[in-house]
């Protein structure tokens, strides 16, 4: 029992939070669901961190890393967190509702 906790935590280390947009809403219409993963998260954990969390079959997963912007606030620069995106790819017939959370 203990060895399926430590599987399902190392899980949801990968995969964060859904990514909610209007771009990832119009993605999901095709079957894929776009994720925030941790930044050193590579493809084939992120497969398998989705298969497990919520039993569904992956076909894809492409990657995007967004640099965090330098902005500024009372005059004074600070840079936002860098981010890792995954568009994971669902079979036919797989959904996953992300309004609901993880």
């Amino acid at each position: 029992m203990a060895k399926k906790q430590e599987v399902e935590a190392r899980h949801y280390d990968v995969v964060l939070a859904p990514h909610i947009t209007e771009k990832a809403t119009l993605a999901s219409e095709n079957n894929a669901v776009v994720f925030k993963v941790a930044n050193d998260a590579t493809k084939p954990q992120i497969k398998e961190a989705v298969e497990a969390i919520f039993g569904v079959s992956v076909t894809g997963v492409n990657t995007i890393n967004v640099k965090g912007k330098t902005k500024r606030w009372k005059g004074k620069p600070y840079k936002r967190n860098d981010l890792k995106k995954a568009v994971v790819t669902l079979k036919d017939g797989d959904s996953i509702d992300v309004t609901s959370g993880i």
